[in-house]
């Protein structure tokens, strides 16, 4: 017969949870709360560069040289994040806002995303000279061989001239305009059938700056009335970035 239990027998003490498991939760839960934290901060950082899309807002001076120029360019002037590095380069696109003539900021981030509002904006292609004259001086030995036609009254007292249909410029039409002590305006653009239909890169024009720097600089036809101080506006920006080897210093790139 076996023994009755004795009040003295032993009793297992060992805890209900071990020490090993506590250990093992509280390095989850630490772990847990680090990587809470890390996406907290790793989202935040991811959203504000999705939210600039390759903008930026920061205005230091990039040194760019193209050429026999050399320019000193607000960062955020800069369309494409891969050319805002100091150095040599075979082109540079810029982007600013019309008529202010400033690059990208948190104030104005909507003309530079929004699609409906971009012909707000005028864009840049700076790249050295491919051709020993500009758009105004090829008015005569070139378009004026490509016109067909007689000029018509085109818009904001310009005139217009139609290239002929073989010399590729598809559907674009020549605006020109005298000016007192200068060469003619020109000007090549697609003219929507409305104003709502104008996108922010209708009209092209190319002049030239500094020692053998092309500007092209694009914009929309809604803009046209303004083509006197925007092409004024555009070489003034230009050369007020040059910089002047002859010694007298580094150009003022300005806030924006």
């Amino acid at each position: 017969m076996a023994s009755p239990l004795s009040h003295t027998s032993v009793v297992d003490e060992r805890p209900l949870i071990s020490s090993g498991l506590v250990y093992r939760l509280t390095s989850g839960a630490a772990l847990l709360a680090a990587l809470t934290v890390a996406i907290s901060v790793g989202g935040h950082w991811l959203g504000e560069k999705i939210s600039l899309a390759g903008h930026t807002t920061e205005t230091k001076a990039i040194a760019v040289t193209i050429g026999e120029d050399t320019l000193h360019l607000a960062a955020n002037t800069i369309r494409f994040p891969s050319e805002r590095v100091d150095g040599a380069a075979e082109r540079v696109d810029l982007y600013l806002t019309w008529p202010q003539m400033q690059g990208y900021s948190a104030a104005d981030r909507l003309r530079f995303d929004d699609i409906s509002q971009s012909s707000s904006l005028i864009f840049l292609q700076l790249s050295q000279s491919t051709m020993s004259r500009d758009m105004s001086g090829r008015l005569e030995p070139i378009y004026s061989h490509l016109i067909e036609g007689e000029a018509y009254a085109g818009p904001y007292g310009l005139a217009a001239h139609r290239l002929r249909a073989d010399a590729g410029y598809n559907g674009e039409v020549l605006l020109t305009a005298p000016r007192a002590g200068e060469p003619d305006y020109v000007v090549r653009c697609i003219l929507p059938a409305s104003h709502a239909l104008a996108t922010s890169g209708d009209c092209q024009r190319d002049v030239k700056v500094g020692k053998d720097l092309s500007v092209l600089y694009r914009f929309s036809s809604n803009q046209l009335g303004d083509w006197h101080s925007m092409d004024t506006a555009v070489q003034s920006f230009v050369k007020a970035r040059l910089e002047d080897v002859a010694g007298a210093g580094t150009p003022s790139v300005g806030g924006r």
